[in-house]
């Protein structure tokens, strides 16, 4: 036997006991991942998909809360379409709102984490007080509005008032009322500020050096730096916030109920109307999903543009 090409050969039985004891840890390490994230999974098949999937049954169905539900295919998609005002009110009132609120949150959110990143004495301070409308409950942000914004003895009025300045009717006006939502959500832009401020955070300092030797001044810097630096973040905050303002619910059903002339009527409160005063429950599960349609295209349309202006450091390396 040639000592050069002596190979080592094992039983079968032995390869078969090796390959066992390589896979039992990664099996047991798969196992211990599932039972770790069993709550999670349990809470989102209980209550998204499992609600979801019978939501996308019941659109297709005449279901009252005190009868059985009955099948009766898209008549609901047919009334909404053709002889439901209300429907196309909310669309109305939804877009109008996310037309406006969205850049101006974006704008806002942006400009105030820009003032935020200057290292200055006992700035962890205001970026905790700008946070802390994010983390108040909607409803008692909701009632202090009603109280800032009240056209009688309100202290936005009140102040206008002591320097020749008529106020507004704000939440009792139709002209105003919707514009109203908007400036009381503008309040609590800080918590998008935040995100903004931890992208500033992640921009290597080299860039602003090197465009400060080009003789970049402040401007410069903000358009060739550290907005293309920050739209990765932008992105993010895009879908996020569009999200959120198509599903605008807690400002209009406390201060407004959809009024003055169904001016504030957002789609989110028309929908509750129509499954918990009305109790359709099947042409609110329609209506649901036409906005659960619009959602995902307006999303779709995002991603799909997001190659056109949304710049990837690691991406531009390779």
């Amino acid at each position: 036997m040639d000592a050069g090409n002596v190979q080592l050969q094992l039983p079968t039985s032995n390869i078969q006991f090796l390959n066992m004891n390589i896979r039992r840890p990664a099996t047991r390490e798969a196992i211990e991942g599932y039972i770790g994230i069993s709550p999670w999974l349990i809470g989102f098949l209980v209550f998204t998909l499992g609600p979801m999937i019978a939501s996308f049954y019941f659109g297709f169905t005449n279901w009252r809360i005190t009868t059985d539900a009955q099948w009766i295919g898209l008549d609901n998609y047919i009334e909404m379409f053709t002889r439901d005002r209300d429907f196309f009110q909310a669309l109305r009132v939804t877009f109008t709102y996310v037309i406006i609120a969205l850049p101006l949150n974006l704008v806002a959110g942006l400009a105030l984490s820009l003032l935020l990143n200057h290292p200055l004495p006992g700035i962890g301070i205001f970026r905790t007080i700008f946070y802390l409308p994010t983390v108040l409950s909607g409803v008692a942000v909701a009632l202090m509005w009603m109280w800032l914004l009240n056209p009688d003895y309100g202290v936005i009025n009140s102040l206008l008032g002591a320097v020749g300045i008529p106020g507004p009717k704000w939440f009792f006006d139709p002209d105003t009322a919707l514009l109203s939502i908007v400036l009381m959500n503008l309040w609590r832009v800080g918590g998008s500020a935040i995100i903004y401020l931890a992208g500033l955070q992640n921009i290597p300092p080299h860039l602003y050096e090197a465009a400060e030797m080009d003789g970049a001044g402040v401007w410069s810097k903000l358009w060739n730096v550290t907005i293309p630096m920050l739209t990765p973040t932008l992105f993010f905050q895009l879908v996020m916030e569009a999200i959120d303002a198509f599903q605008v619910f807690t400002a209009a059903y406390i201060i407004t109920d959809g009024g003055p002339m169904r001016s504030t009527l957002f789609y989110m409160l028309y929908m509750f109307r129509t499954a918990f005063t009305d109790f359709e429950m099947g042409y609110a599960s329609a209506l649901a999903w036409i906005l659960g349609i619009i959602i995902m295209i307006f999303t779709a349309l995002v991603f799909k543009s997001s190659p056109l202006w949304v710049y990837y450091e690691s991406e531009a390396k390779r």
